[in-house]
């Protein structure tokens, strides 16, 4: 069973027991989250889509951990100016650890209709009649 939730404005494909760095939250260390924009749900091959949340579904995880993400130096040059400018940058990431999917009360999806394929014989008559079928003259001008 998966879900795909957004979180901190960032869609993730998450799972039970899943470990997941996402932006900085706001929860203390230890504490429990829910969250409740959940998009979509697998249960086995039983889809449910949201439009564009489901009703009544949640994702339940535990604050892990706060932690600073790798250092990203930017580095911004203009040749033959001797413009040269260094900046680095280190994300606020929140650790969480995935405990629980409910989706109670979300409606199921209903199943796809199966195409029907058209006989050969309709193919047939459709490219007889293209081709009986006057083609417009180009006219040709000249000045």
């Amino acid at each position: 069973m998966y879900a795909i939730v957004e979180i901190a404005g960032q869609q993730f494909k998450v799972s039970k027991d899943l470990k997941v760095y996402v932006h900085r939250l706001a929860n203390e260390e230890g504490s429990k989250v829910s969250f409740d924009k959940v998009l979509l749900v697998d249960d086995n091959g039983n889809i449910t889509l949201g439009a564009p949340a489901i009703e009544g579904a949640s994702v339940e995880a535990k604050v892990l951990q706060h932690l600073k993400g790798d250092k990203v130096i930017v580095f911004k040059k203009k040749r033959r100016k001797g413009y040269k400018k260094r900046n680095g940058h280190r994300q606020s990431l929140t650790q969480i650890v995935i405990e629980g999917i409910s989706a109670t009360g979300a409606k199921k999806a209903a199943p796809k209709k199966a195409v029907v394929e058209a006989d050969a014989t309709d193919v047939a008559e459709e490219a007889q009649k293209a081709k009986k079928a006057p083609k417009a003259k180009k006219e040709d001008t000249q000045d």
